[in-house]
């Protein structure tokens, strides 16, 4: 059990240092550039990966599904994420993102005919506060949202759409199979829009950047999602969601060691209300199903 808990542990960490290192890697590369190229060498890793597992059919039924899901929970949410760090604060970023599971619950009432309660709603109301805490620098008087936190927001919604989608595809399809396709859908979707969307293309011929790029990228959303996946099921449901509610705190932490980006107050206390937040509404879902 220790071990266990130890290795999801490590996740958190990988999952939370993921805002500071993307906020780096914004200042050497364009942000769909480095979409694609990131996509790039996750895709190589699940081909890599995919030759040792043979459970890779797909229905001609799922076809638009996995397109839809490439396009929006991967291109789409990657690229959002790095447009927004590129002027977003990435603890900031974080804490946004951790209210995932709320909107999630949401879509799952509508699309999943899951249950909606109060204990859900005041969840969310706690967790806005939060984030409007943050926001506001504790405060509560004036607020200036900064551009890239709108792309954030952008990237929390086509994330909580890519969880939707893949709960229904993952009762037809292998979660591997499900991962591959839409990465390869969402790389090949890219490669076009580095040209429309990038002005000017910036690209690091640093060997270090891209070292940074690639080990990220292979780290954070392959090694790190399989050890998750593999660990989880041997820990209580609901003790590992807590466990993956302190990315925001991780975040804070590897800002301050890497960015030299002091701590506040405000970061604090608002991550507490946005974590209570989402424990009391992942919880109350997690009671009623």
């Amino acid at each position: 059990m220790l071990k266990a808990y130890s290795w999801l542990t490590f996740c958190v960490v990988v999952w939370g240092s993921n805002f500071i290192f993307g906020k780096m890697l914004v200042l050497h590369f364009s942000p769909t550039l480095l979409t694609m190229l990131r996509l790039l060498f996750i895709v190589l890793l699940l081909i890599g990966l995919s030759s040792f597992n043979k459970q890779l059919k797909m229905n001609k039924a799922d076809f638009a599904s996995i397109v839809t899901l490439g396009i929006v929970g991967v291109f789409i949410n990657q690229w959002s994420f790095f447009k927004g760090l590129q002027t977003a604060d990435p603890t900031t970023s974080a804490l946004i993102l951790a209210t995932t599971p709320i909107l999630t619950g949401v879509l799952a009432a509508i699309f999943l005919k899951e249950k909606l309660t109060i204990r859900m709603f005041i969840g969310s109301v706690v967790a806005i506060t939060g984030i409007y805490f943050v926001v506001t620098k504790g405060t509560f008087t004036s607020i200036h949202v900064d551009r890239g936190l709108l792309w954030i927001v952008l990237t929390m919604v086509t994330f909580a759409i890519m969880i939707i989608m893949t709960r229904r595809l993952s009762n037809r399809m292998s979660p591997l199979a499900i991962t591959l396709y839409s990465n390869i859908v969402g790389l090949f979707v890219s490669i076009p829009f580095v040209f429309l969307l990038d002005s000017p293309l910036r690209m690091s011929s640093n060997f270090s950047d891209w070292a940074l790029l690639i080990v990220t990228a292979i780290v954070v959303h392959g090694i790190a999602n399989l050890i998750w996946n593999n660990y989880i099921r041997y820990v209580d449901a609901s003790k590992a969601s807590i466990l993956s509610n302190l990315e925001p705190f991780v975040a804070m932490v590897m800002g301050f060691l890497l960015l030299a980006k002091p701590i506040t107050d405000a970061e604090i206390i608002g991550s507490l209300f946005i974590v209570g937040g989402v424990i009391l509404s992942t919880y109350q879902r997690k009671m009623s199903t």
